[in-house]
């Protein structure tokens, strides 16, 4: 089963460069069905980096919580619209199903048979004297169902409404039922009694079926031609050769035509809502209207879980929809503990305050004496510049400065040019919209029974932002709206200058004692802050932590 490693929601170049370096670590290790995924596309300046490092971005995985295409049982059992009982349920018999469904000549859905269906298909007609009688089949699937062979064949494949009718009475009786039925529509069953055989091929029977492997005499053969009765030998007895001409109906009349289907995008925890009454007991799983698998009330019960690795966070808030319903194997962060997240086993847990989580996977390969390649190197590398500011930034550590002097021996460029081109492309202030911008690496928090959201973006001067100011705050208001949160903030970092402007939707209980300048309603200058993890989170908390408690109403 694949296992996923993740970044982040709104994926920073840090949160995707050590997704992908991470995924490639546990192939080389003990996951070679690892695979990177991302919640959402990269930013520009994350393409140039996987761009400079020959890299395709992860897989996006918007929500992770399991479809009915990852559970559903693939390899499908089908009938066919024209087969008849026997065989139907010998394939039910042999795969111990309910239910199957049933397929026309063009592999379309056409219904499903369940084993109810076939029974009525048995029993149809009762104990009325003619209903009980008919059997829709051809005779090319009674030959096949008796095991027999078809001695003479006048069109074996149409589809008749047959009459069967038994010769185990005299002759002169059994010439006088004869007659009370189209002769046409006669299947007639007899054993070696020529008395029975002569008059059903005399009137054109439909076909005679002769039971107990006897053959026809070659003048009778010659008349059954003449008269174009097919003819079919039977290994069995009488008794079951009626039985078993029975068992050659065809289901065509018994499937249920009107079903539910579910779409293969389905996410479980809805196609359980949506199947708990129904009376089916088993749903055809549809892909563009083909179907790819089939899925049971009981298959949904206790579905398998997606497995999934956390870089670059460590909070369900942040995390991609769905993971709280998954099993998080690891997780392997550079940030604060905080959120609820919880697992049902002992987890590999890594949390250290270093610059960046690529700093970490970096650690991994070199504590296992593995080589990245240049690729991976380079990808490792653009998540060290990019979280320390190419390492300026107040959170960056000596583990950081060693293991980016490390990558370089594996890495084609160099990577101070490097860096000065990375921080030169993919200004989000030129390139997106307000919304993109506020949403391109923002993060959620709830501290001090407040519920906020802090996004950043780095830029080479200030310029582009008083330009965009009064659309970047109703962005941001929007924002803040949109997720019920009590205020959103966006920090705006400088990183030729190392300082920041910081643009708040609004200002929480507390805010009065920020000690930095407030240059305009809501914005504030916040010299030498680069990190919002180190340096703006804290600030936040302490100032809501100081906000005076409310009164009680």
């Amino acid at each position: 089963m694949t296992i996923y490693v993740f970044g982040h929601r709104n994926p920073d170049t840090d949160s995707i460069c050590s997704a992908i370096a991470y995924a490639d670590f546990l192939k080389r290790t003990t996951r070679p069905d690892a695979v990177a995924a991302s919640c959402g596309a990269p930013n520009q300046r994350t393409e140039f980096a996987l761009r400079k490092a020959h890299l395709t971005h992860p897989r996006i995985i918007m929500d992770i919580r399991p479809e009915l295409e990852d559970v559903c049982q693939r390899s499908v059992i089908a009938a066919r619209h024209d087969d008849a009982f026997f065989e139907v349920y010998q394939l039910m018999k042999q795969h111990s199903l309910r239910a199957i469904p049933v397929l026309d000549d063009d592999e379309r859905l056409v219904g499903i048979v369940s084993l109810l269906d076939l029974l009525e298909l048995v029993f149809q007609g009762g104990v009325d004297p003619l209903h009980s009688r008919e059997v829709c089949s051809n005779l090319s699937k009674v030959a096949s169902v008796l095991g027999g062979r078809l001695a003479h064949a006048v069109e074996p494949d149409r589809t008749d409404d047959f009459i069967l009718t038994v010769g185990a009475m005299s002759a002169e009786g059994f010439t006088t039922r004869l007659k009370g039925f189209p002769s046409e529509r006669l299947l007639v069953v007899s054993g070696d009694r020529p008395t029975i055989q002569l008059p059903a091929l005399e009137m054109g029977a439909r076909a005679l079926v002769v039971t107990g492997g006897f053959e026809l005499s070659s003048g009778l053969m010659q008349l059954a031609q003449a008269r174009g009765v097919s003819v079919i030998i039977s290994p069995y007895d009488t008794a079951t050769t009626t039985m078993r001409i029975k068992a050659a109906r065809l289901v065509d009349s018994v499937i249920e035509r009107d079903f539910v289907t579910l779409p293969a995008k389905l996410p479980v925890c809805t196609a359980r809502q949506q199947i708990v009454r129904a009376p089916q007991t088993v749903f055809p799983v549809l892909d563009n209207g083909k179907l790819i698998g089939v899925i049971s009330k009981s298959d949904l019960v206790n579905p398998p879980k997606p497995e999934i690795v956390l870089v670059d966070h460590n909070e369900l808030s942040q995390a991609v929809n769905g993971a709280e319903d998954a099993d998080i194997a690891e997780v392997l962060d550079h940030h604060r503990l905080g959120g609820s997240l919880r697992s049902s086993d002992p987890i590999r847990f890594t949390l250290e305050p270093v610059g960046s989580t690529c700093t970490l996977v970096a650690r991994k390969f070199r504590q296992a004496q593995m080589s990245p390649s240049p690729a991976v190197a380079l990808c490792m590398a653009s998540g060290i510049i990019s979280d320390t500011l190419y390492l300026r930034s107040p959170t960056t550590t000596e583990i950081d400065r060693d293991l980016l002097e490390w990558l370089q021996q594996f890495c084609e460029l160099d990577l101070e040019a490097y860096a000065n081109e990375f921080f030169e492309v993919g200004s989000a202030l030129r390139s997106c919209t307000p919304d993109e911008v506020v949403r391109e690496d923002c993060k959620e928090f709830h501290e001090a029974n407040s519920r906020f959201s802090i996004s950043q973006i780095e830029e080479i001067g200030f310029d582009l932002f008083w330009q965009r100011k009064d659309e970047l705050a109703k962005a941001l208001a929007n924002l803040a709206s949109e997720h019920s949160l009590d205020f959103s903030a966006l920090l705006v970092t400088n990183i030729a200058s190392n300082g920041s402007l910081l643009l708040m939707s609004r200002q929480p209980e507390g805010w009065d004692d920020i000690n930095y300048p407030e240059l305009e309603e809501n914005l504030y200058e916040l010299e030498e802050v680069v990190s919002r993890k180190k340096q703006l989170l804290p600030l936040i908390i302490s100032l809501l932590d100081s906000a005076p408690a409310e009164e009680p109403g």
